[in-house]
């Protein structure tokens, strides 16, 4: 079969379009009875946690998952043993009346994946650790050097290929930043461009060998670099004459809200630019708990493609750039770069991105009420304590507290109101567009403008000082929407801060997590934006506090808590993962800024925690090796002592602070 390749239309190299919902068309690829890719519907996936010889406890998993909304099921094979036991998986699903397609998880064993390629649906393999070399070590490769590895590598690779094609299995070369060969390494870096050409090189192998039943994969912890490494890889593959199905995942997402939001946002930046056929949320939790959230993205883009926005239709002002954003050059899509502004008071410039709510409808008698943004009243002291989370802008509207607010939260009030405060310290207008251009009474220091992206002229703007806008948007695509309006700004050097709003009505909170973390999370990956402000009316503040800071630490432009880059478990994993990972937790989310790796197993650390600053690795039964970065400190640390030991570390080096 040839390789159908479908081009996509101006967008800049990685989608079909920059100002509208189009999805870019792949080659449908089979996997059992459940075709995936070209027209077919974004895939629902998930992965076992049990031990791969355990069948009947894999079988049960296999089935709650598939009840949750799994579509394929993956089930790690570290050796041959548990290849060969896929056999006994399947005729067990099979005969309970469960037709769902399996697919074989491989890391570093040839021989099991020729097994498993004999039995599944489809193999997953990495083209870092599968025949290559990673070793940690820093080795330069002349190019002679690095043809010839590459040769070996071809020559271990092709009986798997061969096998797939025989038997009429799919693969999916899925490659995972932290875990590039040495090779790749030595000519690339520890780079989305890296990871991308790691998962190349196994893609021309098999298209040598006449096999395209490929689907590809650029899994990141980091959302920044997951998010360029897919566009790279879409870019490259085009340029190449390929439209592989794209399966998307964050790597080590955690668990809880943060693992929800920080997967939303890396899943969803993609899904808004029309890429992805596939989808696993890898959650720190029981795998039946991924598939729902994993849906809830994805439902979101079943009718979008049929109601998809024209952005550009209704933007007389900006006609000329959103026609052809193949002709863009004010930002790359492929290297995070925060938009140049001009800052105003504390927003803006190099300040870190604000975090705005509406209290108007709180019981502004109460200062308690402010505890749940962050701000913790002590009547005695008569003084305020601040979290770490404590959000920067509190919008009041046209009510009036009764009470004196914090002095580092500015209160912004609609422009009338502002206009007959007595005391205006500290407080600042909201005006409409219309009413900043018809008044010449302006605050002297901070003045915010509400902006309709559907309805807007930059020129507004370009003298503007001591003003922040309210970028709002009632668009299906609102997000593209949004990001027009940071085009036709930064194509006029328009440098006035901007703070992202976006309401949200009739939504549960867990959609609201995810909805909100994909609509601005895309905005802050791509560098655009200097706050957020949700505005979810029926939700309570602590929710829409959390969620605020939860996207700005997830697209790492605001880092207001420890990191936990922790893997989703699997059949390797050797302690209780879940347990484990809220006991590092409770002693260690006091330290603000670091990044703390918590992997099952080897296979997934040191590679998979990528750019962690210590990590906590099972390496056998009850046995711990703690890292520095990727540099191990201690082997084989009895379990029971391994937290007290990685906190002797984090102490050593200077990064301890005492709970406050």
């Amino acid at each position: 079969m040839e390789n159908l390749l479908v081009k996509p239309e101006l967008g800049g190299g990685y989608c079909n379009s920059l100002t509208q919902y189009s999805r870019f068309l792949t080659r449908e690829v089979n996997i059992g009875d459940i075709a995936l890719g070209g027209h077919n519907p974004i895939r629902i996936q998930s992965m076992t946690t049990t031990d791969t010889m355990n069948t009947l406890a894999t079988v049960e998993q296999t089935i709650r998952m598939v009840e949750s909304g799994s579509e394929y099921v993956r089930i790690t094979a570290p050796s041959i043993k548990e290849a060969e036991n896929l056999a006994n998986i399947k005729k067990e699903l099979r005969y309970r009346g469960y037709n769902v397609p399996l697919i074989a998880d491989i890391h570093f064993t040839p021989n099991a994946a020729e097994m498993a390629a004999r039995i599944v649906e489809k193999v997953r393999v990495n083209p870092g650790n599968y025949a290559d070399k990673k070793k940690f070590e820093n080795i330069e490769y002349t190019q002679d050097a690095y043809n010839a590895e590459l040769s070996r590598i071809y020559k271990k690779f092709i009986p798997l290929v061969k096998i797939c094609k025989e038997y009429g299995t799919a693969m999916r070369i899925g490659t995972n930043h932290g875990s590039l060969s040495d090779r790749i390494m030595s000519h690339y870096g520890d780079t989305p461009r890296g990871m991308v050409e790691s998962a190349m090189e196994f893609i021309r192998m098999c298209e040598d060998q006449n096999y395209f039943n490929l689907v590809i994969s650029m899994k990141a912890s980091n959302t920044q670099v997951m998010v360029q490494a897919y566009r790279l890889l879409v870019e490259t593959m085009v340029k190449e004459g390929m439209n592989y199905p794209l399966h998307l995942g964050v790597t080590e997402a955690g668990d809880g809200e943060d693992g929800r939001i920080k997967s939303a946002v890396g899943i969803g930046t993609l899904l808004e630019d029309g890429l992805g056929d596939t989808i696993r949320v890898s959650l720190t939790e029981d795998p039946e708990f991924e598939a729902p959230v994993a849906k809830a993205l994805a439902d979101r883009y079943v009718f979008r493609g049929r109601e998809s926005d024209i952005v550009s239709q209704k933007m007389d002002n900006t006609s000329s750039i959103l026609h052809t954003p193949s002709t863009i050059k004010t930002y790359s899509p492929y290297a995070y770069s925060r938009r140049v502004t001009a800052p105003v008071q504390h927003i803006g410039g190099h300040h870190h991105p604000v975090v705005m709510i509406d209290v108007s409808k709180e019981n502004l008698k109460d200062p308690y009420f402010l505890s749940a943004v962050g701000y913790n009243y002590s009547a005695g002291l008569d003084k305020y304590n601040l979290a770490d989370q404590a959000c920067d802008l509190a919008y009041l509207g046209d009510k009036l507290p009764s009470f004196s607010f914090p002095g580092n939260l500015k209160q912004i009030y609609n422009y009338n109101t502002w206009l007959n405060l007595k005391d205006k310290n500290n407080c600042h207008p909201l005006f409409t567009l219309d009413e900043y251009n018809k008044t010449s009474v302006k605050d002297e220091y901070l003045n915010f403008i509400a902006v309709d992206a559907q309805q807007f002229n930059t020129s507004t703007f370009e003298h503007s000082t001591n003003v922040v806008l309210i970028l709002e948007t009632s668009a299906n695509h609102g997000m593209a929407e949004q990001r027009a309006f940071f085009i036709a700004l930064q194509q006029r050097n328009i440098q006035v801060p901007v703070i992202i709003k976006r309401t949200y009505q009739d939504i549960n909170a867990d959609n609201l997590m995810l909805y909100a973390a994909t609509d601005i999370g895309a905005l802050f990956t791509d560098g655009f934006g200097d706050g957020i402000w949700i505005d979810a009316a029926d939700k309570n503040l602590a929710l829409i506090n959390v969620i605020s800071f939860g996207i700005l630490q997830a697209t790492r432009t605001r880092i207001s808590k420890t990191e936990y880059i922790s893997c989703p478990s699997c059949g390797r994993t050797l302690f209780d993962l879940q347990e484990t990972t809220q006991l590092i937790r409770s002693r260690t989310d006091h330290l603000k800024g670091l990044k703390i790796g918590i992997m099952g197993c080897i296979v997934n650390g040191p590679g998979e925690m990528a750019d962690a600053d210590y990590g906590y690795v099972g390496t056998g039964p009850d046995k711990i090796t703690l890292y520095r970065g990727q540099e191990v400190v201690k082997k084989n640390v009895n379990t029971a002592f391994a937290l007290d030991e990685l906190i002797d570390i984090i102490k050593g080096d200077g990064n301890w602070v005492e709970k406050g």
